[in-house]
């Protein structure tokens, strides 16, 4: 009798492993399907702030259309690939979805208003992170000084040698730049990365 109890007791303990092994499977399942449908350039524009300001000024610049047809979207610049990067980069985006709700930037005069302050973040995360969403796509090593204009060959060669990162000087390379009337370049990325 107390045999066929322990083995009762052991088929339960079997199954319950084998369903929280399926559910955890279709819990990172959803999880993964998520991920990648809120990493989407479809995704970002989705809501109007987005559509109707950064991405109409996005769509003028040679990250979204060159010569070469390689297109950098959202997500290719503001969301790291790697996996705890990017876990961390969605969870300060709940910050932007708090924001979306309450109405903070949803109008053209308002996004305008906050626009210093959101590319003083996005500047300073950037700077942070030693510019890792450009390298995704661009690499110092991979450089032909040769094929680059004059003032970029110099100004390359000589940013790699004082340490400084594409965000130093590239700021506004995807989006209009803000009005920084009365802002100290100094702080918008830390000292000694004043823009040019």
């Amino acid at each position: 009798m107390a045999n066929d109890s322990n083995t009762s007791k052991s088929g339960r303990i079997g199954v319950a492993v084998v369903v929280a092994f399926i559910i955890g499977i279709i819990f990172w399942g959803a999880f993964n399907t998520a991920m990648e449908a809120t990493n989407t350039e479809e995704f970002c524009i989705s809501c109007h702030e987005m559509k109707n300001n950064v991405f109409v000024e996005y769509k003028d610049t040679i990250h979204y259309n060159n010569r070469t047809g390689v297109r950098a979207t959202c997500p290719d610049c503001h969301v790291p690939k790697q996996w705890v990067h990017k876990i961390v980069r969605k969870i300060q985006a709940s910050n932007e979805l708090y924001h979306k709700f309450m109405g903070t930037i949803d109008t053209k005069a308002k996004f305008e208003a906050k626009r210093p302050v959101l590319a003083q973040h996005v500047w300073a995360a950037m700077k942070k992170t030693d510019s890792r969403e450009c390298r995704n796509c661009h690499d110092y090593g991979s450089m032909d000084y040769t094929k680059q204009g004059h003032r970029g060959m110099e100004a390359h060669q000589k940013g790699f040698d004082e340490g400084k990162t594409c965000i130093d000087c590239h700021k506004g390379i995807a989006h209009r730049l803000p009005d920084m009337h009365g802002i100290d370049p100094g702080v918008v990325v830390g000292p000694g990365t004043a823009q040019r």
